[in-house]
């Protein structure tokens, strides 16, 4: 006959077993050989363990913690770099020779040419503001450190790899190789963040921080440039260089009817013409890095340059303008590593990513759908 055994509670509040188990069994026998034949045996009792931690323990936020060189704003929404006083250099630049166009330009054209050219000038101005925000308070693309577990268990496996068990610290080796697109790409290990940077990547010394396709470290939005931001800060030299133009030629035509009138303003334009050509070049100079699908980082080596060999080439190319563009500007974002919950997952996908495939077998896409998986 069939005993029953109920479900009842401990004083920790956990469940007891519904049936007896092997365990079970063998503890009753072990008591009943102490205690003697003749006590009934007692039923053992188990607490449940919460490897989770304690419900009541006080969790914090990721950035309250995070070790880079940043600063965090609206609970960890916005960040900057620490050294931000450029920026505000930049807001003041932008706000002020803007406010004076408008202020003493935009009444005379409105009224001598057409008010479309305020109302204009006005769209771009906010344009311009808002690419700048985006980009100097966005997550360049982050990755994060692998914790001290993580570190340990990459610096095994290397010794394993290697034939070394020996318990002394070996620093593990710099470069790791893999195909993308046929071409040979180095993977470096980061000492600082303890992980083999994901291709494109590099680390800021300015933030302390690896970053996702890192393109530079721009103080004039008081940020890196990486690949969560890169096509805000685009858009915003790219815009800015509109509205440039765009004051520079009518402050021009302003010169031009004031001295038909009889007054001059040469100064003016002089300081109107230095503004341009800076930023004018520095859009064209991006354009032409967006166009071939590469980096600040990159072209200022000369990763992809010819003259490292006949056979070294771009292999994030396209091969097309249109599909470069299109790439880098009218891609999905890619998860913020620090707000995410998953964000160890990023180091354990890149450490799949090299000791699972062979390094001729990686490539570009398989990185990328690891990382984000």
């Amino acid at each position: 006959m069939r005993s029953d055994v109920t479900s009842r509670k401990d004083t920790q509040g956990a469940p007891r077993c519904r049936r007896p188990c092997r365990t079970t069994s063998f503890l009753k026998e072990t008591r009943q050989m102490h205690l003697g034949a003749d006590e009934p045996p007692q039923e053992c009792q188990y607490t449940q363990i919460c490897t989770r931690g304690s419900p009541h323990m006080k969790k914090r936020r990721k950035w309250r913690v995070f070790p880079g060189r940043n600063k965090f704003f609206c609970d960890g929404r916005v960040m900057m770099a620490r050294q931000s006083g450029v920026f505000y250099l930049t807001l003041l630049l932008i706000m002020v020779t803007s406010g004076l166009f408008f202020a003493f330009d935009c009444p005379f054209l409105a009224s001598n040419l057409t008010p479309a050219i305020p109302v204009i000038g006005g769209v771009l101005f906010f344009f311009v503001m808002g690419m700048l925000f985006r980009a100097s308070f966005s997550d360049p693309g982050i990755l994060p450190r692998a914790t001290p577990d993580e570190a340990a268990d990459l610096e095994r496996q290397i010794d394993t790899s290697n034939g070394q068990t020996t318990a002394g610290y070996r620093p593990p080796p710099r470069t790791r190789e893999v195909l993308i697109n046929g071409q040979a790409v180095k993977l470096k290990y980061c000492f600082t963040c303890k992980i083999f940077r994901p291709p494109r990547a590099s680390h800021c010394s300015l933030c302390d921080n690896c970053v996702e396709r890192f393109d530079h470290h721009c103080p004039w939005v008081g940020n890196c440039v990486g690949k969560r931001n890169y096509r805000f800060f685009y858009l915003f030299i790219l815009s800015l260089s509109l509205l440039t133009l765009f004051i520079f030629a009518f402050v021009i035509t302003h010169v031009i009817l004031r001295k038909a009138k009889g007054t001059n303003n040469k100064p003016h334009v002089v300081v109107c013409f230095f503004s341009v050509w800076s930023i004018v070049g520095l859009s064209g100079f991006h354009t032409y890095l967006i166009s071939s699908n590469q980096t600040t980082n990159e072209d200022i080596k000369g990763s992809w340059s010819t003259k490292r060999g006949k056979d070294n080439y771009n292999p994030y190319s396209y091969g097309s303008i249109i599909t470069n563009c299109c790439a880098a500007l009218c891609g999905p974002l890619p998860p913020r590593w620090v707000q995410d919950k998953r964000m160890t997952s990023c180091i354990a996908s890149i450490y799949l990513s090299l000791h699972l495939f062979s390094p001729s077998s990686v490539s570009e896409s398989s990185l990328c759908v690891l990382v984000r998986s």
